[in-house]
């Protein structure tokens, strides 16, 4: 892997439909170039599956968000999921593991149940997201185009029409709306122990202030280190980001600390990134089954 790489590795993380030629010109290269690459990226496994990540909020539910102690995935899942559903789980070195669940209603019970259930692993924290200005107007036929984009998130309109029966114009008009949705995103799964000469990292920043004037200081002084946009969360900001140095990823979560707003930043360094969408799944079919014709949700 080289920083070429990388940066391919950053824009399908933001967008995995972007072309490999829209790819290419961004970078200065050829789209055939890119797409060799992407290529070598997933023969090695590092690049695992493209993916459609919604988040929960878009489709109604509340998210709770957990670090506890412990790598085992399996004994970690069977008790978070006597709450909710999965979302993700990516234990880190160090023996962290960052979780979170879909919960429908009653997110404080299901914070304090939460707390009281997992014995087996030490809870070092569980917070709740509130990811402000998640746009949940959603129509059926939006979701039933997501429902193909789950399969695949880089299908190209043509196919898409031909499983739902819809014109190609009404697939890039919806396509284009969940684009331009923050709590949408086209994205890649990617294996961190992988990638050799870079480390792929996330500093999770705890705000006391405004959260867009923070996350615009922290872009001005962070961006070129940056793998994805940043991800915003009640009075969280996650930076993901990746360095050549362990030493400089000390420092720069040193200088996140010093960033005004900022009460605290711990530093992560995932080894499995794992994503669930059984929840998404269900949510798509029981609201295919519903006489509502649109979402009418608004996460604030």
């Amino acid at each position: 892997m080289d920083n070429l790489d990388m940066k391919i590795l950053g824009r399908l993380l933001n967008n995995c439909r972007e072309s490999d030629r829209q790819i290419g010109i961004k970078l200065g290269i050829s789209g055939g170039a890119v797409r060799a690459r992407i290529k070598k990226m997933e023969g090695r496994k590092i690049i695992e599956e493209f993916f459609i990540k919604v988040e929960p909020p878009v489709l109604g539910y509340g998210v709770l968000y957990f670090v506890v102690s412990g790598e085992n995935i399996n004994e970690i899942l069977d008790q978070i999921s006597l709450i909710g559903e999965p979302f993700f789980v990516v234990p880190c070195v160090g023996g962290i593991t960052v979780c979170s669940i879909v919960v429908k209603e009653n997110m404080k019970e299901k914070i304090q149940f939460a707390d009281k259930l997992m014995k087996d692993v030490r809870v070092l924290s569980i917070f709740e997201a509130e990811n402000p200005g998640f746009n949940a107007n959603l129509t059926k036929t939006d979701l039933e185009i997501l429902e193909e984009l789950v399969k695949d998130p880089r299908a190209r309109i043509e196919k898409i029409a031909e499983k739902t029966n819809l014109s190609t114009k009404t697939i890039t008009r919806c396509i284009e709306k969940l684009q331009e949705n923050e709590g949408v995103q086209f994205t890649i799964i990617y294996d961190p122990t992988k990638i050799k000469n870079y480390i792929p990292h996330a500093i999770l920043a705890w705000i006391d202030g405004d959260l867009k004037e923070t996350l615009q200081n922290m872009n001005k002084v962070f961006s070129k280190s940056y793998l994805q946009i940043p991800f915003i969360a009640k009075n969280q900001i996650v930076l993901f980001m990746y360095s050549d140095n362990i030493f400089k990823m000390d420092e720069t979560t040193q200088k996140v600390r010093a960033v005004k707003n900022v009460k605290s930043a711990d530093l992560f360094i995932p080894k499995r990134i794992s994503f669930y969408v059984k929840w998404l799944e269900k949510a798509i079919k029981d609201f295919k089954k519903s006489s509502k014709l649109h979402l009418t949700y608004q996460i604030n």
